[in-house]
Formats: C-alpha cells, structure tokens, sequence
C-alpha cells in the first residue's frame, strides 16, 4: 500500500462510529438546531447526550477515560454533527481546544485531576486566550499574572471566549514577565470558575453559532496555585500555538459539516421543487451549482482528513497542513451556503429553512482559532 493511500485508511471500527454519530445527529440533533438558534439557548441536553453516547470521550487517551481513537475520528464526528446543527459541533471541538494545553503540557497531575471528568462529560473546558485588543495578535494582551505569596494572581478581561458561563473551568494566557518583549513572556494557567474574583462579563449577541455563549470572562484578582501552572513559566505562547495547530482541524470539520449538510440539503430541495413544469434539478444552471458543491466538500474533505492523519503520526507539517485545511474548508464552506441560499431562492432566505442557519453559521470559521488571514500567513512562512 502507499504513503498516500494510508493516509486515508480509516478503520472499520471508526466508520461504525462515525456512522452511529451521523444517526444520532440525523435523529436527535437536527431537530433541536432551529430552536436552539432561534432562542440562542445553550443546548444542556445534547450535551448529555454526547456524553452518554462516549462523544465527548473522543478526544481523550483511554487511560484518562478517553476512547484513544485519535484525531481524524474526532473530526469525523465533529462533521457529522455540524451537518445538523454548528453549534452543537462547538460543544465537541471546545472539548478538545479546552483540554489540549493540558494533554500537550500539563503534569500527569493535571491530567489526571482534569482530563477524565472532562471525558465523562462531567466536566466542560474553556480557552481563554484572544482579549479585547489582541485577537489575531495575542502577543499583545494585556492581562496579568502575579506571583504573591506562593500564588499567582490574574487580573484582567479576555474576549471572544466560547463556553462562556458553561466551563467548569478556563485554560488562561497570562503575561508573568511584561519585559520580555512580545509573545515571550506569557504563560498558561487553569483556572477553575469557582474560584472567588472570576466573573461572567457581556455576552456577545452574534450572527451564527446562537447555541454557544461567547463572550468575557473577567479575571479580578483570582488567586491560583503553582499547581495549576500549564508547562514552564513564560513558554504559554508556546502552548497556545501548538494547540491551535492541532484544535483549527475542528474548526475545519465543522465548516466542512456545515458545507456538506448544506449541499445535502439543496440536492435533496432540487429534486422535490418543480418549476415550469419540471424539478428543478433538471436545469443546467441548478446541475453546475450542485456539482460544483458537491465537489468543494469533496476536496476539503480529503485535505482535512489529509491533516489529521499528520496529526495522529505527529507529523512535522502538522501546522501547515492544519492551517491548509482550516482555511480551504471554512472558505468552502462561505462559498457552499451561499449557493445554497441561491438554490432555495426565496425559500432559502426565510428561517423555515436551514440553509439561511447554514450560511450564518458558516462565517465564523472564516475568523475563529485564526482568521484565513493569519493562515494564510502560517502557510506562507513554510515556503520561504
């Protein structure tokens, strides 16, 4: 067999799964996703859901109660779940963004002490890192960790924070030496939402991804111990790319869910809507746009899956190609739901039809975990 064909072996047993996921998602998730958007509500019972059905353990090593299965199954349900509803997507991808800086530097006791309640589902993870001034460049925020009294204090206010108000607690980027010039001096910390001075600031009211609350965390002051320090001091802006480069493969999964359940969609509109006289799927004009869809999924598929399978052999282009995957697949997705809108006509403009959610719920993954802008630089970098 080939380099290139093993890249795209998938085990029986995670095509079994994924197919147990894309019924689940198909009979339980797709009914929930216009209420859930339209009421902008937090969905707590599919998240249990995901939790008994040993979703929420995908992204997890079996000796922290995970089911080890690495990460191209992780975003194979991650897709089959944004085919149905983007915002419930987010409570899987959160899981993994959330605990990564603890599965890639964290002690075994933080491991230990985080990572299996968050594989039951008992537990949900946050990332903090973007803050109101410093989003594509995190190197400039502006929030502090003290160390006092064998402690170290944080103050200060992040933004753009997913999980919002739901994580148990946040994964927090701090500046512990602010001359050590740009991006040198931050470090990572868990800190968990219990602990007094952490509030629950403005919650951001948004176009898409209704389900999941985004918004300010606010840091007054709270006391954390060294124990809870995420790797070496002043090395955070380490952990926090080597996460992304890792967590924007579900970001890509999800625009790719999102494009593909969009796709599904309008095909299965074309063939039912009748214009003069006929379907219109008989129109050339409906064909090509189809077609083309169908084939931009196809190809984003391939690079993400592409991507992962780097992932799960800790390949050196694992930041490349992730950054490859997440901007073609979130661009694909912009493209797809737009064409779908246009397939639908005015029906595709109205709420009573998915595919306006779609097409709302698309363009975050244009700018979350790293605008295409930044991938694009990411990418470049690596052909100099």
């Amino acid at each position: 067999m080939s380099a290139l064909a093993e890249l795209y072996t998938i085990p029986h047993d995670h095509l079994a799964f994924r197919d147990t996921i894309r019924q689940i998602a198909r009979e339980r998730i797709a009914p929930r996703a216009a209420e859930i958007d339209e009421k902008a509500e937090y969905p707590h019972d599919l998240r249990r859901l995901l939790a008994e059905q040993d979703i929420l353990a995908l992204p997890f090593e079996p000796e922290h109660g995970g089911t080890g299965t690495g990460t191209l199954m992780l975003n194979m349900a991650v897709e089959e779940i944004a085919k149905a509803c983007a915002s419930t997507a987010l409570i899987l991808m959160i899981q993994e963004l959330g605990t990564l800086p603890i599965k890639l530097f964290g002690t075994d006791e933080q491991q230990d002490r985080f990572l299996p309640r968050c594989a039951s589902g008992e537990w949900s993870p946050a990332f903090a890192l973007s803050e109101p001034e410093a989003g594509s460049d995190p190197g400039g925020m502006i929030t502090r960790a003290v160390r006092d009294d064998g402690e170290w204090v944080i103050t200060g206010t992040k933004n753009w924070i997913t999980n919002l108000g739901v994580a148990d607690f946040y994964v927090v980027f701090a500046v512990t030496d602010p001359q050590a010039g740009h991006s040198r001096g931050i470090s990572a910390f868990v800190v968990e939402a219990n602990r007094p001075g952490f509030s629950v600031g403005k919650l951001e009211h948004k176009l898409g991804i209704r389900g999941s609350p985004t918004g300010q965390p606010i840091f007054d002051g709270v006391r954390v111990p060294d124990e809870n320090l995420i790797g070496e001091v002043n090395q955070g802006f380490k952990v926090a790319m080597a996460t992304l480069d890792r967590s924007r493969l579900g970001v890509a999964a999800q625009a790719l869910g999102i494009a593909q359940g969009a796709t599904d969609y309008a095909a299965a509109y074309a063939r039912e809507r009748r214009q003069f006289g006929q379907p219109i799927n008989a129109f050339q004009a409906i064909q090509f746009k189809l077609a083309d869809m169908e084939t931009q999924c196809a190809a984003a598929r391939e690079l993400l899956y592409q991507a992962c399978a780097k992932v799960d052999r800790e390949d050196r282009e694992v930041g490349k190609y992730s950054a490859m995957a997440k901007l073609f697949c979130s661009d694909v997705a912009m493209k797809v739901t737009v064409e779908a809108v246009q397939v639908l006509g005015g029906y595709g403009y109205i709420k009573e039809y998915p595919v306006e959610r779609m097409l709302r719920d698309a363009k975050i993954t244009q700018i979350y975990e790293g605008t295409n802008e930044i991938q694009r630089l990411v990418i470049a970098r690596t052909l100099r």
